[in-house]
């Protein structure tokens, strides 16, 4: 029955033993089912690599993969899953985040309405302990180049990529990732649009290293500089706005 899959979900994981279940649960709730869950594992020193075979054992959908020592980055885990991912849209989960049941189908609907190489979606925060607080997250209607002097505009958990349109492509070996991958996205095929929907539940942990505000400005400056290659004058700008943007939406 799956052996074309439409969706190749990618998850990279480290020590998520206590979300895992959480997470592959959550895609295994979609409207949507012909896909197929890469889970790569980075080396994980708990029991998280049994608990994701435990259910690849039970849905041939999902599939084990493992790097080959521990990279300490998203990046690797979710290339290795890419590589391996056979389905035409590639779409992005951390190991301790959530989707809501109908984030796949109301995505896909839009990406073939739009015919885009990429869509995405709104999201809610929750806390470490899986609860819900109506903290909503709001992305912008669309995303152009110019929405990257703010930030990153695109939540990877809720990005979605059509690559009929991109081909495959990796996430480099860098801070901010995925902000670095989807500038180069949009820079070359054009403009992302949302789908006005509330689609994932993003955790807020204390010690994740999104958590560590010091550690993103700094990259977010090296985008700035030496990824949009603005200048000084440009990138001290950017750079305020975007601390003060973040310190807005920390509060939400």
């Amino acid at each position: 029955m799956y052996a074309n899959f439409s969706v190749s979900i990618i998850i990279p994981c480290y020590n998520s033993a206590c979300t895992i279940r959480e997470t592959i649960e959550s895609v295994q709730a979609q409207s949507y089912k012909n896909w197929e869950m890469l889970i790569c594992d980075d080396c994980s020193t708990d029991c998280s690599a049994e608990i994701i075979k435990e259910y690849c054992r039970k849905d041939c959908r999902i599939k084990y993969l493992k790097t080959e020592k521990p990279s300490g980055s998203p990046a690797l885990p979710r290339n290795i899953a890419i590589d391996k991912a056979q389905g035409r849209y590639l779409a992005f989960l951390d190991s301790d985040d959530v989707w809501l049941p109908t984030k796949l189908e109301e995505q896909l609907k839009l990406i073939e309405e739009k015919r885009c190489p990429i869509v995405y979606s709104n999201y809610e925060k929750m806390d470490e302990n899986g609860k819900r607080s109506n903290r909503i997250i709001y992305a912008p209607q669309e995303v152009t180049m110019r929405h990257f002097e703010m930030g990153n505009p695109l939540p990877c958990l809720t990005v979605l990529v059509d690559t009929h349109i991109t081909g495959k492509f990796h996430f480099p070996n860098m801070h901010h990732e995925d902000c670095v991958a989807w500038i180069g996205l949009v820079q070359k095929f054009g403009k992302a649009y949302n789908t006005n929907t509330v689609a994932a539940c993003y955790r807020v942990q204390k010690n994740s290293v999104s958590g560590n505000k010091l550690k993103i400005l700094s990259w977010q400056w090296n985008v700035f500089r030496n990824v949009l290659h603005f200048s000084i004058l440009k990138s001290i700008w950017c750079y305020v706005r975007y601390a003060y943007l973040g310190f807005i939406k920390s509060r939400k």
